[in-house]
């Protein structure tokens, strides 16, 4: 009895399952909006069944990832992509590429004012006239930050201690580098980013202890993606919402990843109506 071929694509409820370890808030819904608004376009059976290839998930993993980790709306992750069925993506979010200002306000959704701020407080350099990979993360990050009334000059705290935690780790890979050979300086290298996810770790281990003594029961920290969405939004579940969203936003109405529509798609506005860090007037 021969063996049945391997298939060649999967199933959108297979698709789901190979991405949710790393995107716990995915849904069928998600995947058919992100295809709705021109993202994705997998191929279709005879009987109208989805069938997704290899470079159709890895092309939907990179959306996703944008949406969680940077916090891009849809209409941006959509102008770095090539059309589907194109060949490999026309830009990489968080790659070795810089940005230019008015690229990097387009990108964070964050105005003039904003990014100087962040400037001001140390939180984003420039290099020459361009911005480096790493200032769009920060700038979203803020951006996110700012819709629960988060400014810039609160954020000098966080600045302060990766200064402190760079400091200790310089002083841990000191002896390799005294060395003075490529050998140890990539050694060093490798050793003070190991360290450095190790005090991640710790650091986030730190904060969930202090939550639960401070009053605040849950169990882990979300994603990201998730902790982007104020709770006094009141969107409700994600499934369900890919239609109510689209019509009230389109394209930059979906959120972060795992979220469906209904996000709010001006992130400047929403950041202009907080009322400031712990009350503060913003």
């Amino acid at each position: 009895m021969s063996a049945q071929p391997a298939r060649e694509y999967l199933g959108i409820g297979e698709v789901l399952a190979l991405l949710r370890g790393e995107f716990p808030d995915i849904s069928i819904s998600k995947i058919r909006f992100l295809e709705s608004e021109g993202l994705i376009e997998p191929a279709r059976s005879p009987s109208r069944y989805r069938k997704f290839d290899a470079a159709d998930v890895e092309r939907l993993r990179y959306i996703l990832t944008a949406q969680r980790d940077e916090y891009l709306p849809l209409r941006v992750i959509k102008e770095r992509l090539v059309p589907p069925g194109g060949g490999e993506r026309a830009a990489g979010t968080g790659g070795g590429g810089s940005l230019s200002r008015r690229e990097l306000l387009a990108a964070a959704g964050i105005d003039d004012a904003q990014l100087a701020e962040l400037e001001t407080f140390g939180l984003v350099r420039r290099v020459g006239r361009v911005y480096g990979p790493n200032a769009l993360q920060v700038a979203s990050a803020a951006a996110a930050l700012g819709r629960y009334g988060v400014e810039a000059r609160h954020l000098r705290a966080v600045r302060a201690a990766v200064e402190r935690e760079i400091s200790f780790i310089e002083q841990v890979v000191a002896p390799m580098l005294r060395q003075r050979n490529p050998e140890a300086r990539g050694r060093a290298a490798r050793t003070a980013r190991e360290i450095a996810a190790l005090t991640l770790r710790l650091h986030g281990a730190l904060v969930e202890a202090a939550l639960a003594e401070a009053g605040f029961p849950g169990n882990g920290l979300p994603q990201p993606g998730a902790a982007d969405r104020p709770a006094a939004a009141g969107r409700g579940a994600a499934e369900g919402a890919a239609a109510g969203g689209r019509a009230a936003g389109g394209p930059d109405a979906a959120g972060p990843a795992g979220q469906e529509p209904g996000y709010p798609a001006d992130r400047t506005a929403a950041m202009r109506r907080g009322r400031g860090f712990r009350g503060a007037s913003a």
